[in-house]
């Protein structure tokens, strides 16, 4: 859903046009206007203004509305070139077009800004973190068992403790 068709305005639109855009749409489709319309004009101004409202909410916060435009200026990419390599977060890469975000400023997706999108995300973070326990809670384990080792045979090695096994069998062997 583009938010800026949504509300009827460009991407340039203020934030005073943005709030007068959302009044607009806010008195013509709120639901309490409609109540008493047939359900389908109902339902439909309903979901016309749940539309304005998320568009709404969503340009008005500078934070918020610089990701929109960011996302959706390169997930639009390659729709609109007809190539393009999808990433998944919102991230396409098109090696044969330069494409407009942020204002006037040209550039493509490079592949480093790419696999900072995907560093950046949740599930990579999550990955690294389950990785990071499964291989401390192999370390534990290691010192654990040295541990216990030297806990059993005090003043014994490992490869002295197992000399001693094979001197053993070789040993009972020839009896």
């Amino acid at each position: 859903m583009d938010y800026y068709k949504v509300l009827g305005l460009s991407r340039d639109a203020t934030k005073d046009e943005i709030k007068e855009a959302f009044r607009d749409i806010a008195k013509k489709f709120h639901p309490d206007k409609h109540s008493a319309s047939p359900k389908s004009v109902r339902d439909g101004a309903t979901v016309r203004f749940k539309q304005a409202s998320e568009a709404y909410e969503v340009l008005v916060d500078d934070h918020k509305r610089a990701d929109y435009n960011f996302r959706s200026n390169f997930s639009n990419q390659g729709a609109r070139s007809g190539s393009g390599y999808g990433y998944g977060y919102g991230y396409t890469y098109d090696s044969r077009k330069n494409n407009d975000y942020y204002g006037s400023k040209k550039a493509t997706v490079s592949r480093f800004q790419i696999a900072l999108g995907y560093i950046n995300s949740r599930a990579f973070l999550l990955n690294v973190a389950f990785a990071g326990a499964i291989l401390s809670g192999l370390a534990v384990v290691e010192i654990g068992r040295d541990a216990i080792w030297k806990m059993q045979n005090p003043g014994k090695s490992f490869e002295e403790a197992m000399e001693s096994i094979q001197k053993t069998k070789t040993v009972k062997e020839k009896e």
